[in-house]
């Protein structure tokens, strides 16, 4: 499978690819409404960095003991809660005059039960489409992240001129709502990837907590997920400064860095076969990080466009890195190593939004300190990523095609001696 024709030719993959734009959408229309709400009230960049990138954290710590529940649910059971949790929280945070206290509970709400759900939909595009084909069909699910993160900071940026913040949440919680209707509509009713075993609280918390055991004992496996997770992690937390940065310019600055994941995740998944795929983790690692350590030098607002588009082409690599998770990991725990990978790093983001702000508001709190701020955390991504090449060359394929071995981490395989 290697044209768009061919992929939304597949009626599952065209209703998860509108729902993802949907909730995309949604996601980046919301989180600019309470950005913009929390530094207007606060001035504060740790909190505006908090609400805007803080929910995963929340999603970190459940998935510890939900994580499972990716595989023993009914896929689009799990994305229709998903989708209809998110649509809730934005109509809550549409009330006008909501506690700070309030706000941040419901912030929370969707992240809690993301940290359940999340390996779902990834676990379902394994099953959909053919086994070479899961890079590309990530990589188009990724093109509709990056273009409706455009459209959202764009579209939320325009109507903000013209509604309040509140407007702009009825807004995201309408997508949301389409997105679930979407899901229903579109997506087949497949059974649990697990069968035989009953859905109860204690067998969730007891497989979530083995098969995590055995993922982040294992030598093989344990470099691709910290290479998934810090790294771009700490250039979200780069990203997260953009509006102490920028001021009423952000949300530019939010879709230039959007249109060059868009950019990068085309040329990985679409255009370079899988033998290029896999050397090039460590040199589009380098262009996500190198470009913010230039902001060590305070860039004008052109420069900073065109820094931030080149650096977010950098985030492809984690589509290769997905691929070599798929073939360490037995079919019975994919979806929950995959919605792993997402929740582990999605968590870094949120922390290195918050070390960013703290680090800005040590600085000074100004434009100028944001900015040294953001070329600081660019020089940690390097280094992270420098230290983490040899740990990657263990899990470099010898061959473009699958590899056949052992899966490192499979349900049946006891945590405690996991293989490399």
């Amino acid at each position: 499978m290697r044209t768009y024709r061919q992929l939304f030719a597949v009626p599952e993959f065209r209703a998860m690819f509108i729902a993802q734009c949907l909730v995309m959408a949604a996601a980046s229309a919301g989180s600019l409404a309470l950005g913009t709400v929390t530094y207007a009230a606060t001035g504060n960049a740790v909190l505006t960095g908090l609400s805007m990138f803080g929910g995963p954290l929340i999603r970190l710590a459940a998935s510890w003991f939900t994580s499972s529940a990716a595989d023993l649910l009914r896929p689009r059971q799990a994305l229709m809660a998903t989708g209809a949790v998110g649509c809730a929280a934005d109509l809550l945070q549409a009330i006008p005059g909501l506690p700070w206290g309030a706000r941040f509970a419901f912030l929370a709400l969707p992240w809690a039960v993301m940290a359940a759900t999340s390996g779902s939909m990834l676990g379902l595009l394994t099953d959909i489409l053919p086994r070479d084909s899961y890079v590309f069909g990530r990589a188009t699910l990724n093109i509709a992240v990056g273009g409706m993160q455009i459209a959202g900071y764009g579209l939320g940026g325009l109507l903000l001129i013209g509604l309040a913040t509140s407007g702009l949440f009825l807004v995201a919680a309408g997508a949301g709502a389409v997105a679930v209707l979407v899901v229903y509509l579109g997506v087949a009713d497949h059974p649990p990837r697990v069968t035989g075993e009953p859905v109860t609280g204690e067998s969730m918390v007891r497989r979530s907590r083995e098969v995590n055991r055995a993922l982040f004992g294992s030598p093989l496996l344990r470099p691709v997920f910290v290479a998934g997770c810090v790294p771009n992690g700490l250039v979200v937390g780069c990203e997260s400064l953009f509006v102490p940065f920028g001021g009423h310019a952000a949300g530019y600055l939010f879709a230039a860095t959007a249109a060059g994941m868009l950019a990068g995740d085309i040329t990985v998944g679409r255009v370079l076969p899988a033998a290029a795929r896999t050397w090039l983790v460590e040199p589009l690692r380098f262009l996500l990080a190198a470009p913010y350590v230039l902001f060590l030098f305070h860039p004008p607002l052109p420069a900073a466009l065109a820094l931030g588009f080149f650096a977010s082409a950098g985030y492809a690599a984690s589509l290769p890195l997905q691929e070599r998770l798929i073939t360490h990991t037995a079919a019975d725990v994919r979806g929950q190593v995959l919605g792993l990978y997402v929740t582990g790093m999605l968590a870094m983001q949120g922390i290195a939004a918050v070390i960013g702000g703290l680090l800005a508001q040590r600085l000074g709190g100004t434009p100028s300190a944001a900015a040294t701020a953001i070329g600081l955390l660019g020089c940690a991504s390097l280094a992270v990523t420098v230290a983490l090449i040899p740990g990657l060359r263990r899990t470099r394929p010898r061959t473009a095609a699958p590899d056949p071995q052992e899966p490192a981490v499979s349900a049946a395989r006891s945590p405690a001696s996991p293989s490399s």
